[in-house]
């Protein structure tokens, strides 16, 4: 047996070493190779009779030789070069032919007729089990684009693979199914969630062109964001000062309680009754215009359908929907979303209101 298939796997490796052509990507000696180590491990699965190995062997190093000559008949090509080079060597004519109807019994779509036919087809679809699957598959596409033999897209290529492996392929032997099924299946659903993906990616950038007339310009974003947060800066500036205010006048009036007013009651202390009255009295002023400075200006909390469908509620502020109920506010957002128009117009009002409020505030803290 060493004798024959050694010299098969030397004629095979130079002939597909220095004669394939570049373009076969996949079909090459590297394939013919890595069948040939998945055909040794299903003889050893399968436990085989030596006198049947010497036949699996030949017919593995040979099987694809045809694609030297031709690429669509390249199993009769593969026949007919392996039945020459046994011939020469003094082969048996029982055993030539026994070679050849392995070679072509890995045709697409041939139903297996006994044992060793099956594992021809084990050995020679191996790769579907194999981590590197996805690799080797891609290399198969490119290579008919580069033979011109037909083209796919990355995402009808997926497709095709994923109805090869889950409706038209099967492993016939009892090893291959053992071992080699449960990592087919693994690659199965590696197809299936990159198609999944790209169906994602695919929807989000049809969304994208969809909106992206509507997509504002980066400069009004940054505009309404710069001046809202210039806003809320200048509000948080303004409670700050009038906390600092209520802080200081309920210091001072403490102070005149606690100091002053008890010498008025001495006659000689007449003169400070008015000073400490007035001092007092502008204190609590003071006190007074800084809680009304932070005192948010509510509004009465509720809005109507209408006045969402006909954008005269500003819902970017509390006080115009803080006595609605959830499903009546999340309704008004989803109308307002709907609509840029609107949503501008909402953060305009929300910009000129605060402005307001910030005029009211600093004007109460003069």
């Amino acid at each position: 047996m060493d004798t024959i298939v050694s010299k098969a796997e030397s004629f095979v490796t130079q002939k597909l070493g220095k004669e394939i052509d570049a373009n076969y990507l996949y079909h090459n000696l590297r394939h013919t190779e890595r069948v040939v180590k998945s055909a040794k491990e299903l003889i050893e699965g399968e436990e085989v009779e030596e006198k049947d190995q010497e036949k699996l062997m030949v017919a593995t190093w040979f099987h694809d030789l045809g694609y030297l000559n031709s690429h669509d008949a390249h199993e009769e090509e593969s026949c007919k070069m392996a039945r020459e080079f046994l011939e020469k060597e003094g082969c048996k004519k029982e055993f030539i032919d026994e070679v050849c109807r392995l070679i072509l019994a890995t045709k697409m779509n041939y139903e297996p007729k006994n044992d060793l036919e099956e594992i021809m087809r084990d050995a020679d679809s191996s790769h579907f089990a194999k981590k590197s699957f996805l690799q080797t598959s891609e290399l198969l596409r490119e290579e008919l684009k580069l033979l011109k033999l037909k083209e796919y897209t990355v995402d009808d290529w997926r497709e095709e693979n994923i109805h090869l492996l889950r409706v038209k392929h099967r492993y016939y032997t009892e090893h291959a199914r053992k071992n080699w099924q449960e990592k087919k299946d693994k690659n199965i659903k590696r197809l299936v969630k990159a198609k999944n993906k790209s169906k994602k990616l695919v929807k989000k950038e049809s969304l994208k062109a969809k909106f992206k007339g509507q997509i504002p310009d980066r400069g009004v974003q940054t505009l309404y964001r710069v001046t809202l947060r210039n806003h809320i800066k200048l509000s948080d500036i303004a409670d700050t000062k009038a906390n600092i205010l209520l802080s200081v006048n309920a210091i001072i009036i403490s102070l005149s309680l606690a100091n002053l007013i008890p010498k008025l009651d001495n006659p000689t202390n007449d003169y400070l009754f008015y000073p400490t009255f007035i001092f007092i009295f502008f204190s609590i002023i003071s006190m007074i215009m800084s809680i009304l400075a932070t005192k948010p200006n509510v509004t009465s909390g509720e809005f109507t359908d209408e006045d969402v469908k006909t954008k005269k509620v500003n819902l970017l502020f509390f006080g115009n929907f803080h006595k609605m109920k959830l499903e009546k506010y999340q309704w008004a957002i989803s109308e307002v979303i709907k609509d840029q128009e609107y949503i501008y117009s909402s953060l305009t009002k929300d910009l000129y209101y605060l402005g307001i409020v910030l005029e009211r505030k600093y004007r109460l803290l003069r």
